[in-house]
């Protein structure tokens, strides 16, 4: 999908000239016509148009030409069988001389706000304190989603502590996978920014610079969160781990304990049912006193094991 807005009177209008000064492009799982109108267009090179719609993109500043390539990772949310997964894509920003550029293989929500207007004192034109803007905005994300993990995660908690099943786990794995995704990222888009804080090539007034600060204070914070629930998680998961190989422990020492208990009255009655001569044969009460050596073979086995914590 593309399409291209501009800031006129401190409202945004969606235009049909690419190239306009000050105008925001955006490409959106672009076709490959999309891609070659918006190189046509601009002149941006189609290596810029199209590493940041491969899924494997490192975040990273490039610099060709006079234009500008600034490739973050943001974060997405992903629902597959009724399981709501955490990941984070490539998302990239061309400066051109006359535009901005924000290229993503996946729809996302990230500038949803810009568009519909939720988000005070931006202007397309405003190339740098837009882009700061975006970051921003990326960074409140990868703490609102970090939020919503801790909250799953606690509600899995609850959940596993009255019934222990594979589908819980396997949320926490998921959750565990997201939080190491994010750290990652988080990371990376770190490096850029700082990058952006020394750079000469945007320019920047002194409240962009201030922004930008603020921008990577905000990451900072994600980076902490993001490493303290993963801990969190990665402990947890050790702890159930463990309750489940204890109860493992448990249930075989209570089978093997009844396995000893049954094999004592199988052993008395096959000793009384060999085929040879043997005492008490012609008794009347041969079967009763099977019967009750049995039981108290059994029963003091039973007592044993009951001293011994085996039940």
């Amino acid at each position: 999908m593309l399409k291209a807005w501009r800031t006129v009177e401190n409202k945004l209008h969606e235009t049909e000239d690419l190239n306009h000064k000050g105008a925001w492009v955006s490409l959106v799982k672009p076709t490959e016509t999309e891609i070659q109108r918006v190189n046509r267009e601009t002149g941006v090179m189609l290596d810029f148009l199209k590493a940041p719609l491969d899924d494997e993109e490192r975040p990273r500043i490039e610099v060709e030409e006079g234009t500008i390539l600034i490739i973050i990772n943001i974060p997405t949310i992903e629902s597959e069988r009724g399981r709501t997964r955490y990941d984070t894509i490539p998302f990239g920003m061309i400066v051109t001389a006359n535009n901005l550029i924000t290229v993503c293989l996946e729809d996302n929500i990230l500038l949803e706000d810009f568009v519909n207007g939720r988000i005070k004192t931006w202007y397309t034109f405003k190339k740098t304190r837009f882009i700061f803007q975006i970051l921003y905005r990326t960074a409140a994300l990868y703490l609102k989603y970090l939020k919503e993990i801790d909250k799953k995660t606690n509600d899995i908690e609850r959940e596993l502590h009255r019934s222990m099943r594979n589908e819980q786990l396997i949320k926490l794995l998921d959750l565990e996978k997201s939080l190491v995704y994010f750290n990652t990222s988080l990371k990376a888009n770190e490096i850029v920014m700082e990058k952006l804080l020394k750079s000469p090539f945007l320019k920047m007034y002194p409240e962009d610079q201030d922004l930008l600060e603020d921008v990577i204070t905000e990451n900072k914070q994600a980076i902490d969160m993001a490493e303290i629930y993963s801990s969190i998680l990665s402990g947890m998961m050790d702890a159930f781990a463990s309750i489940i190989s204890n109860n493992l422990n448990m249930v075989m020492k209570f089978l093997a304990s009844v396995t000893i208990i049954l094999a004592l009255p199988t052993m008395v009655a096959s000793f009384f049912g060999m085929n040879v001569v043997l005492p008490m044969q012609d008794n009347p009460f041969a079967f009763i006193f099977t019967v009750g050596l049995s039981l108290t073979l059994s029963g003091a086995a039973i007592i044993y094991l009951v001293k011994k914590n085996m039940f």
